[in-house]
């Protein structure tokens, strides 16, 4: 159904599909932009300066105000594309992947941009490729074809308006996130090398020297195991068991669940072992130096070794410690199959390591940034839902927008 003053009309009618090369500006000068300087979220992220001789055969033409969409997979599908500005003497080249769409009189480029970025566009155009298999592209005959409902030049401005507003805030939640953890590095750079020593409980700042301790000495260090798949037995019981696929699939400090389960007949009839809440999870195959903190009791593959700290380490301090000194750990593995760091090399680690209270004053620094971050990337994907649904709706026509006296004019 049509909303009432909108149009049913095709998107070549709105604007030109790759119009004609732009020609030389006075002084020669232009923007370069390549596939790998658009975001998947639709962001242009730079540009470079480049003569206009250098560019004008053999790339796209483009100029400030026109939208760009990759054409060739998965590009297209996963999200590249722009409405560009603030192109040197307002003109651009750049890859011959892209194709371009330059809004016609009575139609706003910004709204443009936006029908570019719906799933429906993507999808129907994913189904609509040409070409052979990693070579596929989005024809412009596709987008000169696609229909679209496009409300008055108003509206269509009002409309860009209000979801450049979410735009605004995106980029704002996604610069504090950036932000933060760069905070957290150089935090972690700080009090994980003793450079900056926290306050104590009386609030003195932390005094002594560090001792050097093996990892072996902060606790029991044990493998994991796979109970014989033969046995249905073994299986689907209340035990979660982790692989490293589970720990790089999160991003919490925390593993509170995994895909497989096993039972304790299979923990107790194969090498893996029932590991008590608060165990560091260290992956040591292939993807070496990937952990986790069980949260409950949990078992692990082979892929792991397990550490359950004494009374004297905070397996917290220990997971951020490890976490820094990642490249350690992937220096001490061997392996021509595949990378694998030993028990007896993991065991021998060595570190400076304070004592047990700053430890803990360190740990909670570091969480704390962890939340900040966490709180803020959740924030991003309310704020990212949020924006989905208004378009599915804004430009549908689904919800109208009000237009003061000014704006109708």
């Amino acid at each position: 159904m049509v909303p009432n003053g909108w149009t049913l009309t095709s998107l070549g009618k709105l604007c030109d599909i790759n119009p004609k090369k732009i020609k030389k500006p006075e002084n020669g000068k232009v923007s370069f932009i390549a596939m790998n300087q658009l975001s998947e979220e639709g962001q242009l992220i730079s540009h470079l300066p480049r003569e206009y001789e250098e560019v004008s055969k053999g790339f796209t033409s483009f100029k400030d105000g026109d939208v760009l969409v990759a054409k060739i997979t998965p590009c297209f599908e996963n999200g590249k594309g722009a409405l560009v500005h603030g192109l040197t003497n307002g003109v651009g080249f750049g890859s011959t992947e892209f194709h371009v769409l330059r809004a016609k009189e009575n139609t706003s480029p910004e709204f443009i941009y936006y029908l570019t970025r719906t799933k429906e566009l993507r999808v129907r155009g994913e189904n609509n490729m040409q070409g052979s298999a990693g070579h596929r592209r989005v024809t412009s005959d596709y987008f000169n074809a696609y229909k679209v409902l496009t409300p008055p030049l108003p509206e269509q401005r009002k409309i860009a308006k209000i979801l450049s507003i979410w735009d605004k805030a995106i980029s704002t939640t996604e610069r504090l996130i950036d932000n933060s953890k760069k905070q957290k590095k150089a935090l972690m750079q700080q009090l994980l090398t003793g450079k900056k020593r926290l306050l104590d409980d009386s609030g003195k700042p932390f005094e002594g020297e560090w001792e050097e301790k093996r990892l072996s000495d902060l606790g029991n260090i044990s493998s994991g195991g796979t109970p014989s798949t033969t046995k249905p037995e073994y299986w689907d019981g209340d035990i979660n068991w982790v692989t490293p696929t589970n720990i790089t699939k999160q991003d919490s400090i925390y593993i509170e669940s995994t895909a497989r389960l096993v039972s304790m007949d299979g923990i107790k009839n194969s090498s893996a072992k029932l590991l008590p809440k608060g165990t560091l999870l260290v992956c040591t195959r292939a993807t070496i130096g990937e952990m986790a903190i069980a949260s409950h009791e949990m078992s692990t593959n082979q892929g792991f070794k397990n550490i359950v700290p004494n009374e004297n380490t905070n397996i917290e301090f220990v997971y951020y410690l490890l976490n820094f000194y990642k490249h350690k750990l992937i220096s001490k593995a061997s392996g021509s199959t595949f990378l694998e760091l030993s028990k007896s090399a993991f065991e021998g680690l060595h570190f400076h390591i304070p004592k047990f209270q700053e430890q803990q004053k360190i740990s909670a620094v570091l969480l704390n940034a962890d939340q900040e971050i966490e709180l803020l990337e959740q924030q991003l994907a309310d704020l990212k839902q949020e924006k989905k649904a208004l378009m599915q709706q804004l430009l549908t026509g689904k919800r109208r927008v009000k237009l003061d006296d000014k704006e109708v004019a």
